[in-house]
């Protein structure tokens, strides 16, 4: 499904690429630019009506009812007829059932090897893990102790007291991360083993030198429960406390910060060094996507993945449903049926969930998908899976869930980014690549963020949040493996120390957001 330039249909007369023909099989092409009407796609086809940059138009008429293809797969189906030269999109479009052959581990092939591993300057802790940043975090149990955590942390904020971390260059920052759950829910159920699951990922973070986790006292997210469940040991660099037994909230933030201070002299006293490439996870990431996605940023990521798997590194591709209708593509890699019977058993899950919850997976694509040329989920899935690259997938886990596999895997999470990359990160990614066509901002702590655009004319308007402008595929002047090779580059660099755009501006705290799933009472 990679953008491939000799599959670009060519306006000979003006000298320019207006569409891109993405397979031979297909029945739409991708407008490059704006297209009006009476503009002449090759010397027959004619356009008909006004095309948006990133849309779809069809390159031959299609009856009501039948299938339609991009990426020479099904995206939906007509609901009316549809004339060659004609927009496609909601108005025509709409999804349909279809049968999908998964074929397990079809596809599936050796895993590809360097003679020499690439390496990166990455903080290496005693435990043989791999820091890609040196941060200590402040984690809370529950809502109800949000406050006190924020308060510790921004008393060692260098833009409101430079001084508090003057002695200490090594360490990154003391960052907050709250959440609104941790009481109301089921003792037993899998609300709390969820929240337990990510908060525990988080304080055995390699990328936290310490942590501290404040409590109010009497939630149902127990901090010895928690503690107990997730295997963590208090210590020196993990500490726990409760506002209850503190004596209240000034008692607590007081406490807090001479916690805080004791863990920076032995937090500060790291170096960096170079380290093999299989020490980076990489987490994957899509937001705010539109028509060029799947053609230029999300192929030059799985580009880049390839790279990073060969090296011995680990790629989490998530999102459970931005991958509905093109899962066969991922268990026809898969690197045994059981793998791929794993990730099939999560799109059954997200099928019952969405019934029982009265929602429809096709609630996806978002408006922004729409107005950027994404129709149906089919399309936005056939687009994002492009970021796995082309390797097997090896594993598949729950949300969360510490990731030990080394290649490409598969976690289980919701299409919403924040919610999917902070199941990521709690799994044990280090970076996280976030491809993106509308122009989010997003960004991630402890793990830097980079934005990859899809589009030149992003770049140009919001190259203030964006890493790299992938738009140079499109306009000809780069290829999907030189970008792959490049991003491969720049996640080095990241890992290595170089600051992404979204760490200039202080994003990272406020995108922590655990999935909150089951009965609140």
């Amino acid at each position: 499904m990679r953008f491939d330039a000799e599959n670009v249909i060519a306006d000979a007369s003006a000298g320019v690429e207006p569409v891109v023909q993405l397979h031979a099989d297909d029945d739409v092409v991708i407008a490059r630019h704006q297209l009006v009407a009476g503009m002449r796609i090759r010397s027959s086809l004619a356009v008909r009506g006004l095309i948006p940059a990133g849309h779809k138009l069809a390159v031959r008429s299609i009856e009501a009812g039948a299938p339609v293809r991009r990426y020479g797969q099904i995206i939906g189906f007509a609901t009316r007829a549809i004339e060659a030269g004609e927009h496609v999109h909601t108005h025509n479009l709409a999804m349909g059932d279809f049968d999908r052959d998964y074929a397990f581990g079809a596809d599936a092939k050796p895993a590809p090897t360097v003679a020499a591993a690439a390496r990166f300057m990455g903080i290496a802790r005693p435990d043989g893990r791999v820091a890609t940043r040196n941060y200590i975090g402040i984690l809370t149990s529950v809502n109800c102790s949000a406050t006190a955590a924020r308060a510790i942390a921004d008393y060692f904020r260098r833009d409101i007291h430079p001084q508090a971390l003057a002695d200490y260059p090594n360490v990154d920052g003391v960052i907050a991360l709250t959440h609104g759950q941790g009481c109301a829910i089921d003792s037993e159920g899998e609300a709390l083993e969820m929240i337990r699951r990510t908060l525990g990922g988080y304080a055995r973070h390699p990328n936290f030198a310490g942590v501290l986790i404040v409590g109010l006292g009497c939630e149902t997210n127990q901090i010895d429960g928690l503690v107990q469940s997730q295997g963590l040991t208090p210590g020196a660099a993990l500490k726990t406390m409760t506002i209850q037994a503190t004596g209240g909230t000034a008692r607590t933030v007081a406490a807090g910060i001479e916690q805080v201070k004791a863990m920076l002299v032995e937090a500060n006293n790291v170096r960096r060094e170079s380290v093999d490439a299989k020490h980076l996870v990489i987490g994957l990431q899509c937001g705010g996507s539109d028509g060029y996605s799947g053609i230029t940023a999300n192929p030059a990521l799985g580009a880049a993945v390839d790279r990073l798997v060969s090296h011995g590194g680990t790629a989490i591709l998530s999102e459970t449903p931005e991958v509905y209708g093109a899962e066969h593509l991922l268990t026809r890699r898969a690197a045994s049926r059981e793998v791929g019977e794993k990730l099939i058993a999560r799109i059954h899950w997200w099928e019952a969930y969405c019934a029982r919850m009265n929602a429809d997976l096709n609630n996806n694509p978002s408006a922004g998908n729409k107005a950027g040329g994404l129709t149906t989920i089919l399309e936005k899935s056939l687009g994002a899976v492009a970021k796995g690259g082309t390797t097997n997938l090896v594993d598949v886990y729950r949300y969360a869930e510490l990731v030990r596999a080394h290649g490409l895997v598969f976690m289980d999470t919701p299409g919403y980014d924040p919610v999917s990359a902070t199941g990521q990160v709690a799994g044990g990614a280090n970076l996280i690549c976030f491809t993106t066509g509308r122009g989010s901002a997003y960004g991630c702590a402890p793990s830097p963020s980079l934005k990859l655009g899809t589009n030149t004319a992003l770049w140009q308007r919001q190259e203030e949040d964006i890493d790299l402008n992938c738009g140079s595929i499109l306009d000809g002047e780069r290829t999907v493996d030189e970008l792959g090779e490049e991003i491969f580059q720049l996640m080095l660099a990241t890992a290595s120390g170089q600051a992404s755009k979204s760490e200039i501006h202080g994003y990272g705290q406020n995108e922590f957001v655990p999935w909150q799933i089951g009965a609140i009472t």
